[in-house]
């Protein structure tokens, strides 16, 4: 068991943001028909009986199984999936542009909205999820700060290239204090650093399931009703939401393809940081 996912299904197919056309569908489906295009999230069934389902929490319900994890995913011809948890994909995106919103664009949707309404937003890690959000941050009229890994000046000039006010390393400080902050690297040094730049009130949200450590802060920097907070899933409102408001935006996901033969080449440089935006299979 990893944290409190459960154990996952071995063998496994992953894939966990997939698009596609209906082949076929159960007798009981009446959302979509064969041939309508859907998407398939991370969130793939929920018991809808436990007190987190009962009170619009599903993401953390106890025996949620999720795609490309406990249920075979999309590195396959075909794929069976809940037609309760799929989203119909707007007209105005292609598959690949779909894919990278499927998990990257939800979760770092949720991620904002738990930040409230921050008039001054901060990114650290512009990767897959970043480079959506920051889309939308800035529709809604936020002013973003972009982190990125120090001296990642090609990075950087991405962020200002999707609408961000600032950029600079996470080592740097930004222009002024920000009202929240969503740390999607996966190191937990960066949590105290953002506590830091943060405006009384203020909140850092982790966007991601899995992260380094976070060491110890003085007390100081978390007082004045500072808050830390994760981000666990996602939800079938926080779909509806962030697809209504996707082609508004609207929001151009920057994507580098790949043949399926080639996925461990993608994940090795999504590792290594030599991805701008998403890679899509």
């Amino acid at each position: 068991v990893d944290g409190e996912l459960p154990a996952p299904k071995l063998p496994l197919i992953p894939g966990h943001e997939i698009v596609g056309r209906v082949e076929e569908i159960g007798r009981d489906v009446k959302r979509f028909r064969e041939g309508d295009r859907v998407g398939i999230p991370w969130l793939g069934w929920t018991c809808g009986e436990c007190k987190f389902c009962r009170s619009g929490r599903e993401n953390l319900c106890d025996r949620a199984r999720f795609t490309g994890y406990n249920i075979d995913g999309g590195y396959a011809d075909l794929a069976v999936a809940d037609a309760r948890f799929c989203f119909p994909i707007p007209d105005g995106f292609e598959d690949i542009a779909a894919a990278p919103l499927l998990c990257a664009g939800l979760i770092g949707f949720r991620a904002l909205r738990k930040c409230g309404d921050p008039k001054r937003l901060g990114l650290y890690g512009f990767g897959a999820a970043a480079h959506i959000i920051c889309q939308v941050a800035q529709f809604e009229g936020r002013k973003v700060f972009a982190f990125t890994r120090p001296g990642d000046t090609e990075t950087q000039k991405f962020a200002q290239r999707l609408g961000a006010t600032w950029t600079g390393g996470s080592d740097q400080a930004p222009p002024e204090k920000m009202d929240a902050a969503i740390i999607f690297a996966p190191v937990g040094a960066l949590m105290p650093v953002a506590l830091r730049h943060l405006e009384k009130g203020g909140m850092v949200i982790s966007a991601g399931i899995h992260m380094s450590d976070i060491p110890a802060f003085p007390y100081q920097d978390l007082w004045g009703e500072r808050a830390l907070c994760s981000v666990a899933n996602l939800t079938r409102r926080d779909g509806e939401e962030f697809f209504e408001i996707a082609p508004r935006v609207p929001i151009k996901a920057e994507t580098e393809t790949f043949p399926l033969e080639q996925a461990n080449e993608a994940l090795s440089r999504l590792r290594e940081g030599k991805l701008n935006g998403a890679a899509v299979l």
